[in-house]
C-alpha cells in the first residue's frame, strides 16, 4: 500500500510539472478562457435574476441559453489544451469550437450521471430501508443513508468525470463516454483524490478566511484561485486525461460491470 502511494504521489507530481510549464507557454490563451467562463457564470446569474421580475419565460430562455454557451466553452478550453499537448505550437483555439452534436451528446451525458446518482440514492435507501424497523432511529438512519449516498455520489462522479474527454477526444456518444471513463479511471481513484485534494485546499482556505473575518487572505486566496489554480486545474485534468490514456488497456467498448471495481 506504501509502494502504491508512493508511485501515485510520484505520477501526481509529473501531472503537475507538465501541468505547470503548458501553463507558462500558454497562460494567456488558457486563462483568457477560464476568465470567458467566470464572466458567463457572474454574467448569466445576474441577467437571470433582473429578468425574472419582468419574464419567467424569457429567464427561463436566457438561462438555457448561457448553460449551452457556458459549457461550451469549457469544452473548447479542455479540447484546446489537448491540441497543445499534442500539437504544442500548432494548436488552434477555432479548432477547438464544439459542434452541435458533441454539446448534445456532453448534455445526455450529464442526465445520464444525474440520473444514476438519483438511482443510486434510491438504491441506498431500499437497502437501509429495513434497518429503520429494527433500530427505530428514524431519523438517525436518514442521516446514514445520506452520507453513504454522498460517499458513494462523490466516487461515481470522480470516476465518469472524463466523459466530456472521450466525447471531444474520441467523438464518443453519451453512454459510450461514460463507459469508457469508468474504463479509464479504474485503479486511479487515488491518484484523481490527490490531485483534487491540492485544489481543494486552496479553495477550503479562502472559505475559512472569509467566514472568519480575514479579507485580506481571502481576497488573495480569491486572486490566485481565479487567475492562476482554475488555469492549471483544467490543465492538470486534460495532463491526467493524457497519461491515463496512455496507460489504457482496455478495449473501445468496455462492459459496465468489469469496470465499476
Amino acid at each position: 500500500m506504501i509502494q502504491f502511494l508512493k508511485e501515485s504521489t510520484f505520477a501526481v507530481n509529473e501531472v503537475f510539472a507538465k501541468s505547470v510549464a503548458i501553463l507558462k507557454n500558454n497562460y494567456f490563451s488558457v486563462a483568457g478562457l477560464c476568465f470567458l467562463l467566470f464572466v458567463t457564470s457572474n454574467l448569466s446569474s445576474t441577467l437571470a435574476s433582473y429578468i425574472r421580475e419582468y419574464n419567467q419565460v424569457l429567464s427561463g430562455f436566457m438561462a438555457f441559453v448561457f448553460m449551452v454557451f457556458y459549457f461550451g466553452v469549457n469544452l473548447t478550453l479542455f479540447k484546446y489544451i489537448m491540441e497543445i499537448i499534442d500539437k504544442e505550437d500548432k494548436a488552434k483555439l477555432s479548432s477547438s469550437i464544439p459542434t452541435t452534436k458533441e454539446l448534445a451528446f456532453f448534455f445526455t451525458s450529464m442526465f445520464l450521471i444525474i440520473g444514476a446518482s438519483v438511482v443510486l440514492l434510491l438504491i441506498i435507501s431500499l437497502i437501509c430501508w429495513p434497518v429503520i424497523y429494527i433500530t427505530k432511529e428514524v431519523s438517525t438512519m436518514a442521516s446514514v443513508v445520506l452520507v453513504i449516498s454522498a460517499i458513494l455520489t462523490f466516487l461515481f462522479i470522480i470516476r465518469v468525470a472524463f466523459y466530456p474527454f472521450f466525447i471531444m477526444d474520441k467523438h464518443a456518444n453519451a453512454y459510450r463516454s461514460i463507459l469508457l471513463s469508468l474504463a479509464l479511471t479504474k485503479g486511479n481513484v487515488t491518484k484523481l483524490l490527490l490531485i483534487m485534494s491540492c485544489f481543494a485546499l486552496l479553495h477550503v482556505l479562502q472559505v475559512y478566511f472569509n467566514f472568519a473575518g480575514y479579507t485580506f487572505f481571502s481576497i488573495f486566496l480569491s486572486v490566485i484561485n481565479s487567475f492562476l489554480v482554475v488555469p492549471l486545474s483544467s490543465i492538470v485534468v486534460t495532463v491526467a486525461y493524457r497519461n491515463m490514456m496512455g496507460d489504457y488497456r482496455g478495449g473501445e467498448n468496455p462492459h459496465i460491470l468489469k469496470n465499476i471495481i
